[in-house]
């Protein structure tokens, strides 16, 4: 597995003119050498491969790392690159701009003033972004525990029960039913809270005939899961039901749509054209969905200004949303086989 990735970034060095590639982005780290510690990059020549940590993570970088020669060091990293003669005879580096400090780039300057450091752009995430059998595979396991979550809350919820509460709740249940931890701070949003489309879980109490919007994920061996659905605490008004109506048919449509060749969007279109058609098009406020993995953000973009095409083994969130003032409407599932099996009809608890 990791030798075909290393395969793919050398066969990316040469086009760029790059003698080798410095990635220090841990997830991008964790993609290449499975490496899951706080402190560590690595560097991957046409030739030679090297793993760099410090003195805390000798043993987990000895159980981890498999297809580099990994170095560890009791001083500073890029000093142990420079011990070690790592950059020797390179004059064009490759790092990750969008990453690295400028503080990190100015050192390596200064230690290596003979090298060139040339900025690259998400050159290991257009690999990332194509996930194997087994990355599916943890990112369902994922999904599953979510949905399990999801079905243990919508339990629980109930009128009094503050927003925190609710989120305590999605914490405590992901690391019971076997995740490493949330993947991001859950999002309970209910009332009027709920037209934010980024509400974080506050001290407001959960009102009879409220929504609530949940949106929540769990990381399972380093993959995430990422889902969201809206929930009504007593009867929902009609108005409510409609706006949910909506936005559910433009999600069923947007997954119905999603195949490789598709462009990130037109994706996004399918599902934006039916909240405009139906009057609700300026409260549908952010893309569509994101790419899903190691992060719980990342390539492709599910955008209206994306460039990027949907290719066999993306897997993205399709999440359209109504944010209108007094309340919010969104479902977000992974996709295009569906990994949320949590149901999308209105839920009333």
């Amino acid at each position: 597995m990791y030798e075909q990735r290393l395969a793919a970034i050398r066969r990316s060095l040469e086009p760029s003119k790059l003698d080798a590639l410095l990635v220090t982005y841990l997830p991008n780290v964790r993609y290449l050498t499975g490496f899951s510690g706080s402190s560590g990059f690595c560097i991957i020549s046409p030739r030679s491969q090297y793993f760099l940590t410090d003195d805390r993570y000798r043993d987990q970088a000895g159980e981890e790392v498999t297809a580099y020669r990994v170095i560890v060091s009791k001083e500073s990293l890029f000093a142990a690159v420079l011990k070690a003669r790592l950059l020797a005879g390179r004059t064009r580096v490759g790092f990750e701009g969008q990453y690295l400090s400028v503080e990190s780039l100015q050192s390596l300057r200064r230690m290596f003033g003979r090298v060139t450091f040339v900025p690259t752009r998400s050159l290991v995430e257009r690999f990332a972004s194509v996930k194997d059998d087994s990355e599916i595979a943890r990112i369902r396991r994922a999904a599953e525990i979510t949905d399990k979550v999801f079905r243990k809350i919508v339990v629980l919820l109930r009128a009094g029960m503050s927003e925190q509460d609710v989120a305590a709740e999605i914490g405590y249940y992901h690391r019971k039913y076997g995740a490493e931890g949330d993947a991001f701070e859950p999002i309970v949003a209910s009332g009027w809270r709920g037209a934010f489309p980024h509400a974080r879980a506050s001290t407001k109490r959960i009102r009879k005939g409220e929504l609530v919007t949940l949106d929540f994920g769990c990381r399972f061996e380093g993959y995430h899961s990422d889902l969201t659905r809206t929930v009504a605490v007593g009867k929902p008004t009609q108005r409510a039901k409609r706006i949910y109506r909506v936005v559910l048919d433009a999600q069923v449509k947007a997954v119905e749509a999603a195949r490789s060749g598709v462009t990130a969007r037109a994706l996004d279109s399918v599902a934006r054209m039916h909240i405009q058609k139906r009057g609700f098009g300026r409260f549908f406020r952010h893309s569509l969905g994101h790419g899903l993995g190691l992060q719980v953000h990342e390539a492709p973009r599910i955008s209206s200004m994306s460039r990027e095409i949907l290719r066999s083994g993306n897997v993205v969130t399709i999440e359209p949303g109504v944010y209108v003032p007094g309340f919010g409407v969104v479902i977000r599932d992974g996709g295009c086989e569906v990994l949320n099996k949590s149901p999308k009809e209105l839920l009333v608890v």
